[in-house]
């Protein structure tokens, strides 16, 4: 017998599943998302300072330089970091080359004109270039889905695949909503550890996966209902201990590993909790229900 009913738990936790989903569609549909400039364009300054300069002192001195229609004082964001051993701040506006450029020097030369500057590295990306890379990163991550889904059905059958994209799709709109809900900035870095988690709770619900189909074969008497179970909790020890090791890394990198990692830290450190919860109460329970529904219709056929 097995030792946790996991699946006799799956109303509870479904039901749980749909309002943190619903609640994440909610929030990316109000709060929406704060742009990375990799996305929504514009220049980001990496300045290097001798010596300490206060975030509001950087913020007025923009305010001075704003071009017509653009309050930079209020758009601008600013994060603080050290380089080898110096302040430092990553300042994001939103003036793009192409329009801006001459704004954009004069922001560079009064900075280094009026601030104990050491250096300034200046990186941009125009209108054209960020919406296609919006473009690019959706397919990206419809691609890998649409590919997992094909390859699982191949492999083992459509149910499987079914419940393993549920599960990252439930993922991924869980992960985009608490970033949305919290301000983290939607960057590159942001993208690839969402494709990661996608990858991460893909691979976990696999493993649990292939113990049922091994299960199938030897527990041939059995429900599919109780091969579940003990495939989930034979399963469990080495879900936990992948889980963890996991995370203790990826806490440190969000502890100590500064502005420009943060959301990508963040993302991650929400994604490995959230795939190990589903894989264990969002892809089983729903490989158990298309299995059992195909059943039904077949046998009232």
């Amino acid at each position: 017998m097995y030792k946790y009913d996991f699946l006799g738990k799956a109303k509870i936790f479904s039901t749980l599943s749909l309002i943190l989903v619903l609640a994440s569609i909610v929030v990316i549909a109000i709060v929406g998302f704060r742009a990375g400039v990799e996305f929504a364009g514009g220049t980001q300054l990496t300045v290097t300072f001798s010596e300490k300069v206060s975030a509001d002192e950087l913020r007025a001195f923009l305010g001075e330089l704003s071009p017509p229609g653009v309050d930079l004082a209020a758009t601008a964001v600013l994060q603080e970091t050290e380089i080898e051993g110096y302040p430092a701040f990553l300042i994001t506006i939103p003036l793009n080359v192409e329009e801006h450029g001459k704004t954009i020097d004069k922001i560079q030369e009064q900075l280094s004109n009026r601030f104990p500057v050491l250096e300034i590295s200046p990186t941009s990306v125009g209108k054209q270039v960020s919406e296609d890379l919006i473009r690019r990163t959706w397919q990206a991550i419809l691609v890998a889905i649409f590919g997992m889904l094909v390859y699982i059905s191949w492999r083992f059958r459509l149910s499987y695949a079914v419940g393993a994209v549920v599960a990252l799709v439930h993922d991924v709109l869980i992960a985009l909503g608490i970033c949305a809900l919290v301000g983290v900035e939607m960057s590159l870095p942001v993208i690839a550890a969402l494709l990661t988690i996608v990858g991460y709770s893909l691979n976990d619900t696999i493993v649990i996966f292939d113990r049922v189909r091994e299960n199938q074969k030897v527990m041939k008497k059995a429900s599919l209902f109780d091969i579940i179970n003990r495939s989930i909790n034979q399963s469990l020890t080495r879900t936990i201990n992948t889980s963890l090791t996991t995370l203790i890394p990826v806490a440190i990198l969000l502890a100590f590993g500064g502005p420009v990692l943060r959301g990508f830290a963040l993302a991650m450190f929400i994604g490995v909790i959230v795939g190990t919860y589903s894989t264990i109460f969002v892809a089983n329970p729903i490989f158990y229900l298309w299995t059992t529904t195909a059943q039904r219709l077949r046998a009232r056929r």
